[in-house]
């Protein structure tokens, strides 16, 4: 979605006068410092005054919430996240209009085992951990316990995409939880299935496995896996490892980790996979803070991309707040994607650009440049600033 598809939507009219005026000159850039130079990461009120201008320009040229699915479902979950970190009373009135706009349901109903109709739980999760109440968890949970115990639970290849593990691992995690506390027996299972099903994406779909064991990095699907027959790869015949793809994984990584306590089963493989995929991210990072769309191959398509090196300075931040990377190291990498993402792709009125749209690999949606937005980005951007923001309390003390 570029600005003026944005300004010029239905649901857009009152945003229109606001940012009529920035449009016609592109607004003053400072260049990135050289690569090696300190970067700081700002205080916690610095940042959150640039996530409230970035979530309120989209609110305000989004009267409508929109539809349930996974894009608009993932805006929301870093607009309640933004939430949990300014105690603004608007922005979980805008979550709790869309979620009731819905009737806390999901897209093909309970009998879904599509992961990405499964990614509105995660904001009727948040709700029902603010305001309990059964009715926002019925659906998302009567669907996933029927993958455990109803229909098929014995089929684990349902996850057959990367960006899966961001759509369902988290409700899965937190169902788990949720159970064990209101005194069901089967949080094992629940735990059980979220593992296999991850499994199977992680060292089994398309024979080897999503994850490439060598660079750290995955693969968006099976059609890119390097060594297989027909594999895609970029022009220079290098491999394809999606940004934003791998984004998906370190944001399901990180929800999950959240929702599981410590003490858990899989806790310490899946912090593991987290470390070493941010660890390879950490190699590949742009001098100016952002990562580009082809991870593996620089020359594909290079150019500065928000959702992708949002979701990996969430992933960084939530690592450095919980001891899972070492701080000298990946301190750096924190601030300075928080810095190319302040100061490049937000504009001055709020606008998220340089977000590449709705697609499956780095030519999806090109080109892409500061007027080009989605509402994934823009959930992926505020998802990264309010870990950031905390991880900036936390030096801060």
């Amino acid at each position: 979605m570029n600005r003026r598809q944005l300004l010029f939507g239905a649901a857009a009219v009152a945003a229109t006068a606001a940012l009529a005026p920035v449009a016609s000159a592109a607004p003053a850039r400072t260049a990135p410092p050289p690569l090696g130079t300190a970067v700081r990461l700002p205080s916690r009120e610095e940042i959150a005054a640039v996530l409230r201008r970035v979530a309120d320009h989209w609110i305000g040229a989004h009267q409508d919430p929109g539809d349930n699915g996974w894009a608009r479902a993932t805006f929301f979950s870093g607009l309640t996240a933004l939430h949990r970190l300014t105690g603004e009373g608007r922005y979980l009135d805008y979550a709790r209009d869309w979620a009731e706009g819905h009737d806390y349901g999901l897209i093909d109903g309970v009998t879904t085992r599509h992961a990405d109709n499964q990614c509105a739980g995660q904001t009727y999760l948040d709700l029902y951990a603010l305001e309990p109440e059964p009715g926002k968890i019925a659906a998302i949970e009567e669907c996933l316990h029927r993958m455990v115990a109803v229909d098929r639970p014995e089929k684990d290849d349902d996850w057959w995409w990367d960006d899966a593990l961001h759509m369902a691992m988290p409700p899965f995690a937190r169902i788990a939880v949720l159970r064990e506390q209101s005194g069901q027996p089967d949080r094992a299972a629940f735990e059980e299935k979220l593992h296999r099903l991850y499994t199977h994406t992680r060292s089994a779909e398309g024979g080897p496995g999503l994850l490439d064991p060598d660079s750290g990095l995955w693969y968006r699907d099976k059609r890119f896996i390097a060594g297989l027959p027909g594999a895609i790869t970029s022009p220079a015949g290098k491999p394809v490892r999606w940004s934003r793809g791998n984004g998906w994984v370190a944001g399901g990584h990180v929800k999950t980790l959240q929702a599981l306590p410590p003490t858990a089963r899989d806790v310490p493989e899946y912090r593991a996979t987290l470390a070493a995929l941010l660890t390879a991210a950490r190699e590949v990072q742009r001098p100016d803070g952002f990562w580009n769309v082809n991870l593996a191959d620089p020359d594909h398509l290079p150019g500065p991309e928000t959702s992708g090196t949002s979701f990996f300075a969430y992933g960084t931040a939530f690592a450095l707040r919980t001891g899972l990377v070492d701080r000298a190291a990946f301190l750096p990498v924190a601030a300075r994607a928080w810095q190319g993402l302040a100061a490049t792709a937000v504009q001055p009125d709020g606008f998220l650009g340089w977000v590449q749209g709705v697609g499956d690999r780095p030519e999806s949606s090109q080109p892409i440049g500061p007027d080009t937005t989605a509402d994934f980005g823009v959930g992926a951007f505020l998802l990264a600033g309010t870990e950031l923001a905390l991880l900036a309390d936390q030096l801060a003390r």
